[in-house]
């Protein structure tokens, strides 16, 4: 009867790790709403869209837009062997640049700083 209980209860703490593993609900979704590539730090969404004449930056706490009226942001864009950082000033309620970027199968690293918050450090793979 003892083995059948280990048993049990071993089995019942698989799945619970199997579980934890899994997605993770948090009460809101990681979409990309504006036609992006979404990351999440520390429970918030980064949403980068990048074209070769403008990039944004989207922030969502728990699936409301970040007031940015006084945070920064700065990209570093890395193509190759080529390196390009662009400041994004706040526009709404996004970072925006406009200019000429070259984007594609790039990587992009996001250094957002938000008053109250601790800086993030984001990072994108374009394709």
């Amino acid at each position: 009867m003892k083995s059948t209980h280990l048993v049990a209860a071993f089995a019942l703490s698989l799945f619970g790790l199997a579980y934890a593993a899994g997605d993770h609900d948090h009460g809101h979704e990681h979409k990309a709403l504006h036609g992006g590539i979404v990351n999440e730090v520390k429970d918030v969404d980064y949403e980068l869209v990048a074209k070769p004449d403008l990039v944004q930056l989207h922030l969502r706490d728990h699936g409301k837009p970040v007031d940015v009226s006084k945070a920064t942001a700065k990209l570093t864009i890395l193509v190759g062997t080529e390196k390009q950082e662009v400041e994004l000033k706040p526009v709404g309620t996004r970072f925006e640049a406009q200019g000429a970027y070259r984007i594609a199968g790039g990587k992009v690293t996001a250094l957002v700083s938000v008053p109250g918050k601790a800086p993030a450090t984001v990072r994108f793979a374009l394709k």
